[in-house]
């Protein structure tokens, strides 16, 4: 039986885009994600998140709701990722761990390489009225 991993993801909002991260690292390198990671024990997922976006960007962001829970199983484990909406609270981010990043908006969020676990949510964004501009 595969393992099970728990991630967190931020969908952090601003001018109806979205804020989109290249993977600096590993067997996705440069395809693009929602920023977060791995919940440890005994955090909450919100905790989790303002920690993994301190960490990643150093940057702080308010959390609002939960969008989406994605399941997806890759190859090595089964993925349950936690995606919030939220916005920045601190004036910019910076890339810690990340290559690249862009704020995405309605009519190019589809023009970047999505990770398979995070197309769902990107699908789910753009039909959701009033989350993306055109």
């Amino acid at each position: 039986k595969k393992k099970t991993i728990k991630v967190v993801a931020a969908i952090i909002r601003k001018d109806s885009s979205v804020f989109a991260t290249q993977r600096g690292y590993g067997d996705y390198k440069d395809w693009w994600e929602f920023p977060g990671g791995k919940l440890e024990e005994g955090e909450s997922a919100e905790e989790a998140l303002t920690r993994e976006i301190r960490e990643e960007l150093r940057a702080e962001i308010s959390i609002g709701r939960l969008f989406d829970t994605v399941e997806y199983d890759y190859p090595e484990f089964h993925l349950v990722m936690y995606c919030f909406l939220c916005g920045l609270a601190s004036d910019g981010v910076e890339l810690v761990e990340h290559e690249a990043a862009c704020w995405l908006g309605k009519k190019d969020i589809m023009a970047v390489r999505w990770l398979p676990s995070d197309i769902e949510v990107v699908e789910k964004l753009v039909a959701e009225a009033g989350i993306l501009a055109d």
